[in-house]
């Protein structure tokens, strides 16, 4: 199994002192403003597997309000619904190889138990993995295109064992018994090479080739370091991953299976974050995460020569695959300032289509705002990286208020994509500074590692140091910024708000982490795998590291928070449990400041229906237009006079 999260060289930056300058001369745009519901209004759409006929391509769409399956012509033209749900979110998977059957995913509204669907060519749709509590995962098809393989946890709750399904009859058999955490993560076409993934730490992990034939294990890397499957060659004579050994950045290695030699086979000054090939093994797809943004390289496999992809100007293009026959390509194209398209490029006329206008057409694309890389330096020197919105219509005689955006992880990272969230505030007059603090991913292993077992300290600092940056710009209002954050960027919310309590003047918690002890010892048991990893990273909560991790929540420190806040969750999360956020809401309360806490009964760690993403942005607008735009704002430990909509109360 892939993990291909993210993504050739970095622009040189301006010094703080030009940067500075360049701000100052900035002129203020009039520019119309829109709704959340406008906002909401764009279409998010994934996927796409083409069909065996190449006419069609299978994709996810949330044009219904939430996420169903459609069908589009290759060559552009009006969707065909396929699943009709008005509950319950389906996404597309895959078509068969030789008809047009398909397979679907859904999970129960958000509680991530994941099922496999089939939908047949009369339309019906049948649960292929109905045991009951059960997490199922798709992993690929079989090279004669008889079978699939997938990943469930229904012998052992904390562990995925590997299953291939017969799609004449979809009886399954166990290929792969996983009894040591040792995760899936690839097999050879010929079936005899399983790849396997053992987590060391959040950073480092170890790789091994299963031989079925043996059953013997033979270790893949040398020394300590972040190692990760790729794929393996179409003959099933070598087999690619990418590896950290030696540098700061991970870069593709290849292993002959015979002679057990390894060779370096496209390494660049960022993160080499996935690779696979194309069906027939013609084309070697490349994702680099050059600075928070992809890089993707289409390279002929046996020159390893890029072939030359369609130009889209000032859009990027975020992901590519291929039909089978590798006579199409299938191309997302967004930005910063523009949702994802789909299009597909023919290899052998050269002609593109675009098959989607996901962008609402009642929003001028001028009128939104394209990120911007900046770096600051934090309290002890190091250089902290983050992407920076400013509004068109903020200048020195018009100063915005401004937000601290902190990403989900540990070890996440805020990538140049577009955001409604984000572009909505931006549009709205908010500043936006997305930090990727220290311990964020993509920018070499030792920032990755530098905010182990100090959460809420030197990765707070890191946030502080971004509001100062701020604070410095000629566009912004000094005394009007905030900090939001979801999942643990929801904690760091929590965090600034208890231990920094005067430097943010709001706090937007999205379903945050709040109590670490607690969220560290009910981790859903298919984390097993990886649970010692979270522990050395964050702290073991059976240990003597309790005592810090009950420093570092804020459920235990709420009498120091003293600014506005309001806090967004999930009924159904199974990450972050719902108590996090009714005990913080509870807690900070008693303190007399003003606390709104919006709560979704059929979402969990993130919102995906549509009605409930405008309910959430519509909330957190409002509430910043009270508390932080506004002249007039309460003061500290004063309760605005606001109406709760009971029904997210």
């Amino acid at each position: 199994m892939k993990n291909i999260l993210i993504l050739v060289f970095f622009a040189t930056m301006l010094s703080c002192k030009k940067d500075t300058e360049s701000k100052n001369e900035a002129q203020a745009k009039s520019i119309e403003q829109y709704s959340i519901e406008q906002f909401m209004n764009n279409e998010a759409v994934s996927g796409g597997s083409f069909s065996p006929d190449n006419s069609k391509l299978l994709i996810s769409s949330n044009r219904s309000g939430i996420f169903n399956a459609y069908t589009v012509p290759t060559t552009g033209g009006e969707y065909t619904q396929i699943t009709a749900s008005d509950s319950i979110s389906y996404f597309a998977v895959s078509y068969f190889p030789n008809d047009e059957r398909m397979l679907l995913s859904a999970d129960g509204n958000g509680d991530e138990i994941d099922h496999i669907y089939m939908r047949d060519t009369n339309g019906e749709i049948k649960d292929l993995t109905p045991e009951q509590g059960a997490k199922s995962s798709f992993y690929g098809w079989s090279a004669d295109k008889n079978s699939f393989y997938f990943g469930s946890n229904k012998r052992d709750a904390r562990y995925f064992d590997v299953y291939k399904m017969s799609i004449a009859d979809f009886s399954s058999e166990l290929i792969y018994q996983n009894n040591d955490g040792l995760n899936f993560s690839g097999i050879s076409n010929d079936e005899n090479y399983i790849a396997l993934v053992e987590s060391v730490n959040t950073n480092d992990s170890n790789l091994y080739l299963f031989d079925r034939s043996s059953n013997e294990k033979t270790k893949i890397n040398d020394n300590l370091s972040a190692n990760a499957s790729e794929d393996f060659a179409v003959d099933s004579s070598a087999f690619y991953y990418t590896t950290d050994d030696g540098e700061e950045f991970s870069y593709l290695m290849k292993y002959d299976l015979a002679s057990k030699t390894k060779t370096k086979i496209v390494q660049k000054p960022w993160d080499v974050s996935g690779a696979g090939f194309t069906d027939k093994g013609t084309y070697l797809v490349v994702y680099v995460n050059e600075d928070g943004k992809n890089a993707i390289e289409v390279l002929d496999s046996n020159t390893l020569q890029p072939i030359t992809l369609p130009n889209f100007d000032n859009k990027s293009i975020t992901s590519v695959s291929f039909s089978k026959d590798e006579t199409w390509m299938r191309l997302y194209v967004g930005g910063s300032n523009s949702p994802s398209d789909l299009y597909t490029y023919n290899l052998e006329t050269k002609e593109q289509h675009k098959l989607t206008n996901v962008l609402n057409k009642e929003i001028n694309p001028d009128d939104l705002v394209t990120a911007k890389v900046v770096r600051f330096k934090s309290f002890d020197g190091t250089t902290i990286p983050a992407i920076y919105y400013l509004p068109h219509q903020a200048s020195a005689d018009n100063k915005v208020p401004a937000m601290v955006w902190v990403h989900g992880g540990p070890g996440g990272q805020t990538r140049q994509n577009f955001s409604s969230l984000i572009q909505y505030m931006v549009n709205h007059g908010y500043a936006v500074l997305a930090v990727n603090n220290r311990g964020s991913s993509g920018y070499g292993k030792t920032f990755f590692k530098m905010d182990d077992k100090n959460h809420g300290e030197k990765d707070l600092q890191d946030c502080v140091e971004g509001k100062n940056w701020l604070a410095e710009q000629a566009e912004i209002n000094s005394e009007k910024i905030g900090i939001i954050g979801g999942s643990y960027g929801g904690y760091m919310t929590m965090a600034a708000l208890t231990y920094t309590p005067e430097e943010f003047d709001v706090g937007v918690n999205i379903y945050g982490v709040t109590n670490w002890m607690r969220t560290l010892k009910s981790i859903p048991p298919y984390w097993e795998s990886f649970r010692e990893s979270l522990y050395l990273e964050l702290g073991d909560p059976y240990s003597a590291d309790s005592t810090r991790l009950k420093r570092i929540s804020p459920l235990f420190h709420t009498d120091k928070v003293t600014k506005p806040l309001i806090v967004l969750q999930g009924a159904k999360d199974p990450r972050v449990l719902q108590v996090e956020s009714d005990e913080i809401v509870a807690g900070v309360r008693k303190n007399g400041v003003p606390v709104e806490y919006v709560l979704f009964e059929d979402e969990g760690h993130g919102f995906i229906k549509k009605e409930n993403q405008i309910e959430a942005y519509s909330r957190i607008l409002k509430f910043l237009d009270e508390h932080l735009k506004k002249e007039n704002a309460p003061l500290d430990g004063e309760t605005p006079k606001t109406e709760i909509d009971p029904k997210t109360e």
